[in-house]
This record gives structure tokens, C-alpha cells and sequence, in this order.
């Protein structure tokens, strides 16, 4: 399957990795391609404009539109929603939302192992002041939580704690492409929703 990936940035392109992975569990050979929007003058930041501008840069050559939107505050649904208006107003044949509740950096959260290790201190012993898993997708602001646990993992001082302060994007991306899609992920709502979405498609 040929397949067109919207993110909501390119710091989240790591997902589409994840989602042909999913496929791929399935059976099924899915290529994403996620075409440079940022780059590309004239194209709103809207889901419609980009899927359209995707699919015109694909020349209609799409099995599948893959588009990610985090929930924030507005909540699950009303995304989904938000994501099937967008695409009935394109020519995109077939569609599967990731909606992460309430942003994506909550999926990153349930690794204490695995933040201790980008942090770059792999023995600490600080607490890092993650959620149990129950509670990951009602942290109100998880991206200031995983950058909060980043920094305490790497128990760093002075000049440095400025220097690791800085590599948080770099360090989330490390996250989102190590992310064990078996691991305690998968034991979210939202991660749920979208196997059951991926499950509709590849079968």
C-alpha cells in the first residue's frame, strides 16, 4: 500500500514509522511518504490543504491517508470528527486517524527506562515524577511533564542542565522512533482506537 502521512509537525514524523510498523503486524506493506509541507510555500497548515497538496505531489497515487492530530483539549472525538470533515473534502480514498490524548508526549511517558537512557543517564536514581499508567492520558500538560522528567533523569547542573534544557526536541524524537509499540502503550485508550482503526484497514 501507498500511503500519505499528515503530522501536526515534523517533530512527530517518527509516527509514521510506528504506523508501518502496525501494518506490517498485520501483513501488510504500507510506505508512508511525508512530503516537506514546511518547505512548501502557499500550503495552509490546515488537514484539508495539506492532504490535498500531498495527494497532488503523489499524483492521486495514495491507498491510504494516515493523519495525525493530537487531542489536546477539545478531546478524542471531536477530532476524529475534525479529521473526516477534512478528508470528505478531499479525493483521499481511505483514511486512518492517530489522535493521542492528549498529546503525543503522553505516549512517552510510561518508559522510565527508556527516558532515563535519552537523558543520558541510564543508572539515576532521581525521581522523575511520571504518571502510572492509568493516569498518562489525564496529565493536563505532558509535554512540560516529559521535559521535566528529561532533566531530572539527567541530574545535570549549572551550564549543562542549560545545554540539556535545549536538546528536549531532539530527545522527544528519540522517544517517539524507540517507542515499544508492545510496551505499556498499548495498554492506553488511544493507542487502542488506533489498532482497532488499523485492524478496519488491513483486513
Amino acid at each position: 500500500m501507498r500511503g500519505l502521512f499528515v503530522a501536526e509537525g515534523s517533530s512527530d514524523h517518527p509516527l509514521a514509522g510506528l504506523a508501518e510498523l502496525l501494518f506490517r503486524d498485520r501483513g501488510v506493506d504500507l510506505r508512508l511518504t511525508m512530503p516537506p509541507f514546511e518547505q512548501l510555500r502557499g500550503v495552509p497548515k490546515d488537514i484539508e490543504s495539506r492532504v490535498k497538496a500531498g495527494l497532488r505531489l503523489m499524483e492521486n497515487r495514495v491507498d491510504l491517508v494516515m493523519v495525525h492530530r493530537d487531542a489536546d483539549n477539545v478531546g478524542s472525538l471531536a477530532r476524529r470528527e475534525e479529521i473526516a470533515g477534512a478528508l470528505g473534502k478531499t479525493a483521499a480514498p481511505a483514511w486512518c486517524p492517530i489522535i493521542p490524548v492528549r498529546m503525543t508526549e503522553a505516549w512517552l511517558l510510561l518508559d522510565e527506562t527508556l527516558i532515563r537512557q535519552v537523558a543520558g543517564n541510564p543508572r539515576g536514581k532521581a525521581a522523575l515524577g511520571l504518571p502510572k499508567l492509568h493516569e498518562a492520558e489525564k496529565v493536563a500538560d505532558p509535554k512540560e511533564l516529559l521535559r521535566s522528567a528529561l532533566l531530572a533523569a539527567a541530574q545535570s547542573t549549572g551550564r549543562r542542565r542549560e545545554r540539556d534544557g535545549k536538546r528536549f526536541n531532539q530527545q522527544r524524537r528519540q522517544l517517539l522512533e524507540r517507542l515499544d509499540r508492545h510496551g505499556p502503550v498499548s495498554k492506553l485508550s488511544s493507542w487502542q482506537q488506533l489498532l482497532t482503526d488499523v485492524d478496519a484497514i488491513a483486513t
